[in-house]
């Protein structure tokens, strides 16, 4: 897979945000509708990326600066939003080497801990992230109150 830095309004990286969206009407009920401006994703304060296999987009992953979530004693801290793999490809490590470019990128601008807000209809995911060296955290976020939400972090030093 080639991972390539896009803007939040490349057309591959909105093809993949519609489809995590519908991803999210069928495991919660409704889209995720977190405020997320696209200027959040523009370096220094994060970045968006695509995965593609054979030219075609088949993996997102994006970070944003976050100074207000504290984790393992530090508020110099990079949210993951976005992470995705479409059904075909998902199986073969993909989202793995999404979230370790994830970690790489945010790790080189600075950042010392990651943390992201997922819930609890993505087993999936919070697999791999607590195979990954993430550890639960206070909920925190736009569904901070929901029973659904989880929230994870891991130190990048």
């Amino acid at each position: 897979m080639v991972i390539a830095r896009v803007g939040f309004g490349h057309p591959d990286a909105l093809q993949l945000i519609e489809a995590v969206q519908e991803e999210y009407v069928v495991r919660y009920g409704g889209r995720d509708d977190t405020p997320l401006d696209p200027l959040m994703f523009e370096a220094p304060a994060g970045s968006f990326f695509v995965g593609y296999l054979d030219g075609e987009p088949v993996a997102s992953g994006a970070w944003r600066r976050r100074d207000d979530v504290e984790a393992f004693g530090t508020t110099v801290t990079a949210e993951i939003k976005r992470m995705f793999v479409v059904a075909h490809a998902r199986g073969a490590g993909h989202a793995r080497t999404v979230l370790a470019h994830l970690e790489s990128t945010a790790r080189e601008s600075g950042a010392e801990a990651m943390v992201l807000e997922t819930g609890s209809e993505q087993p999936e995911a919070i697999a791999l992230y607590l195979s990954s060296g993430y550890r639960r955290i206070p909920s925190f976020g736009h569904y901070r109150w929901s029973p659904k939400n989880r929230c994870f972090a891991k130190p990048l030093s």
